[in-house]
């Protein structure tokens, strides 16, 4: 089953849940506002993409934050970032039996992760 994680009031969000929705593949939706991603899962997945892709630099959440804190300098300072604005991570993740798949959505690459 995919697991897609993100947040509810996110457009891409909305744009893969309706993708799959309507090509009849079984999902399962974790806001991560609600439900925070354990520190393990957060590492596993930049083990795949570098955190500097798995964090949206280019949003609003990045942009308001103190500038002090937009220098991480490694994986502890990553993890408190997204510990304190789970709305810096990239979205929606996209993982099946806990690898991640992708980071982000289009129809495309939707279609070949879901066989499609």
């Amino acid at each position: 089953m995919i697991e897609l994680y993100g947040l509810k009031v996110c457009g891409t969000c909305k744009k893969a849940l309706a993708w799959l929705e309507a090509h009849g593949v079984p999902h399962r939706f974790i806001d991560y506002r609600e439900q925070p991603v354990p520190p393990e899962t957060l590492r596993a997945w930049a083990r795949v993409v570098p955190w500097e892709k798995l964090v949206n630099r280019s949003g609003p959440t990045w942009r308001n934050l103190p500038e002090a804190r937009k220098n991480p300098r490694g994986e502890g300072d990553w993890l408190a970032l997204i510990r304190d604005y789970p709305a810096l991570v990239r979205r929606p993740v996209v993982t099946r039996d806990g690898q991640l798949l992708a980071v982000g959505f289009s129809e495309k690459r939707f279609a070949e992760l879901c066989g499609r």
